[in-house]
């Protein structure tokens, strides 16, 4: 398939436009404590600020999952991103006893970007296919580590240069409004499906399946890859999301600590800014070398790439996604036990955690289109992000938070509240393992959910030819499993 330069110039925007939706989940995160002392509430609550915001996401992706497999995917995601701007720039100016305001803005921030996450992925499927598809998801997920890794630097410097944390939330805002033109002006509705044509050549005719939305969800979870995958990265996201949430400010509590302070409100606002930019730092260079070194790792073991010709196997994007997870475990472990002891230690068991946590970024959603109608894509992407934060990094900010608050029973020392924040996380390095076991779980199903897609599609696997129907006019993909997935 040959993709026009209206392709690569839709998708850059998209990325941008990804990559500003995590800077602004984020920014709050560098300005945590901050914000709790100028609301004046607990660890819970801080926790909550993000459990709202990713409660009113997950509310709204089946919503916005429907529409996009139904309406116009470009004019979805611009409505919800005018309305996240308009929500974060609105929560900047909330008064210090109107708390409650603050948390009802930041869940319009997740109305917003529920339009945006569920159908960006949905539209790349559909301008592209094969290796190049793997690459442009790659590339988009650059935007988690990226963006949150400037969401930590940007929010704690902005704030500290112009002496209001709010700042250091609402500079995001402002460079969103500049996206969404770029949005209006750039992106385009490719035909759904189009891709997944050999070559892309049936362009004049819609692909359709002729299904309800309810037939369309008991297909999805008859889709035992589907199953496994996301809960094994809801596990997942419990970890990350919860780490990237609490770290910073657990790290400004050891800080605290070593200084021999008596409260991390006394901690300079230098250190303040020292933690969020190492951290964002580490985020960002851990999240690199992971998305970059797990898809091609996948890619190598598809293929059977030079010393991975032995290992070759099509099932590498969920045994990869697995073993980042159990590789990650031990090195949380490692640094919730000797933490305290080594600063420097526990960066560095930061860094290599977050480098095998974020192999899988580039690989899910990737594997998920080989095995779901183009028609589903949106809807199955939504229950995914539903899912995956419901129990994932929705329930752990707060869960963490509120075990971290009756462990220290009220206390303000540093001391204190590092040790009850990390002893609240102990439970991360068990959903590490069990997110590992579920994607090796759905390594088993892969090939034959895909085999299922192909036939759906109008693909015999046992021909070299598709079969044509009135709906669909498709050329060969692949004569087998093998010659299918080295379009991955």
């Amino acid at each position: 398939m040959v993709n026009s330069q209206q392709d690569y110039i839709s998708v850059t925007v998209l990325f941008v436009v990804n990559l500003l939706n995590y800077v602004d989940r984020y920014t709050v995160a560098g300005v945590l404590t901050q914000v709790q002392t100028y609301y004046n509430i607990s660890d819970s609550l801080g926790g909550l600020i993000q459990t709202v915001f990713l409660i009113s996401f997950m509310v709204f992706s089946p919503i916005c999952g429907y529409l996009g497999d139904r309406f116009n995917r470009k004019w979805i995601m611009i409505v919800g991103v005018g309305i996240w701007l308009g929500a974060v720039l609105g929560s900047s100016f909330v008064p210090a006893n109107h708390f409650w305001l603050f948390l009802v803005l930041r869940s319009f921030v997740g109305i917003g970007e529920a339009s945006y996450s569920n159908v960006a992925p949905s539209l790349i499927s559909d301008m592209f296919n094969g290796q190049k598809r793997s690459t442009v998801f790659m590339i988009f997920y650059f935007a988690i580590p990226v963006g949150s890794g400037l969401g930590f630097i940007v929010g704690s410097n902005v704030a500290t240069l112009t002496g209001h944390w709010q700042w250091g939330i609402r500079v995001s805002a402002i460079a969103g409004f500049i996206v969404m033109i770029a949005l209006v002006l750039f992106t385009y509705e490719p035909e759904r499906g189009a891709a997944d044509r050999a070559g892309g050549e049936a362009k004049d005719t819609v692909m359709t399946t002729n299904t309800t939305y309810f037939e369309d969800l008991v297909i999805l979870m008859k889709t035992p890859t589907l199953v496994a995958c996301t809960w094994g990265y809801t596990a997942l996201v419990f970890v990350s999301g919860t780490l990237s949430w609490w770290e910073p400010t657990v790290i400004q509590h050891l800080t605290a600590w070593h200084q021999g302070l008596n409260d991390t409100k006394e901690l300079d606002p230098a250190d303040k800014d020292r933690v969020a930019l190492y951290f964002g730092a580490i985020t960002t260079a851990g999240g690199l070398i992971g998305v970059i070194f797990g898809s091609m790792l996948s890619k190598w073991l598809v293929t059977g790439y030079g010393p991975f010709k032995r290992f070759q196997t099509e099932r590498a994007p969920p045994l990869v996604s697995g073993a980042g997870a159990l590789l990650a475990a031990p090195l949380l472990l490692i640094g919730m036990i000797f933490g305290d002891n080594s600063l420097v230690l526990l960066y560095i068991m930061i860094f290599f955690g977050l480098t095998f946590l974020c192999f899988n970024w580039g690989l899910n959603i990737d594997m998920l289109t080989t095995v779901i109608h183009p028609n589903r894509r949106s809807t199955a992407f939504s229950y995914f992000v539903l899912v995956s934060h419901l129990f994932g990094d929705a329930s752990g900010p707060y869960l963490i938070g509120l075990i971290s608050d009756l462990i220290r029973h009220g206390s303000t020392l540093p001391k204190d509240q590092y040790h009850s924040l990390v002893t609240a996380t102990y439970c991360c390095v068990a959903l590490l393992l069990i997110s590992a076991g579920l994607y090796f779980v759905s390594s088993l199903t892969l090939i034959s959910d895909r085999r299922k897609f192909r036939m759906e599609m109008g693909l015999d696997d046992s021909q070299s030819k598709p079969i044509r129907t009135s709906t669909d006019s498709l050329e060969r993909i692949g004569t087998n499993d093998e010659v299918a997935s080295s379009r991955l």
